[in-house]
């Protein structure tokens, strides 16, 4: 017996505030983290370039100033992809296409969104994606 997958409906207002309010808090908390130990590019405000830690000149000290500059660029990196499908996902919210797999066309399950808001795809093309099919 199968369950029938609650698809995310647009109409759906109450709905689609509480999913908005979640990318919103997502957004603020990925950049509050990345304030910690990065900054805003000049050239480009979507990127964000991590700062050398300075723990002094000693042998020691510049290894683990080496290390943590390395630990931060991963997690810079790792933080910047998901604000921008944080952003990417309130963008679809403000033009009314949220919910709507980018690959088909079809609508993306409630539940997957309600647990990711960012995905833009639906688990089946997720899963053809990944060659899971």
């Amino acid at each position: 017996m199968f369950r029938k997958q609650k698809t995310f409906n647009l109409a759906d207002k109450k709905t689609l505030i509480i999913i908005k309010e979640k990318l919103l808090e997502e957004k603020d908390r990925l950049e509050r983290e990345l304030k910690q130990f990065a900054e805003k590019n000049i050239h480009n405000k979507e990127d964000y370039e991590t700062r050398f830690p300075d723990y002094g000149s000693k042998d020691d000290e510049n290894a683990a100033e080496v290390a943590v500059f390395g630990d931060r660029l991963s997690l810079e990196r790792r933080l910047e992809v998901s604000l921008r499908d944080a952003k990417n996902a309130l963008e679809r919210v403000a033009k009314g296409t949220y919910g709507v797999c980018k690959h088909c066309g079809r609508p993306i399950d409630l539940q997957r969104l309600l647990a990711r808001p960012t995905s833009s795809s639906c688990i089946n093309c997720k899963k053809s994606l990944k060659g899971e099919s």
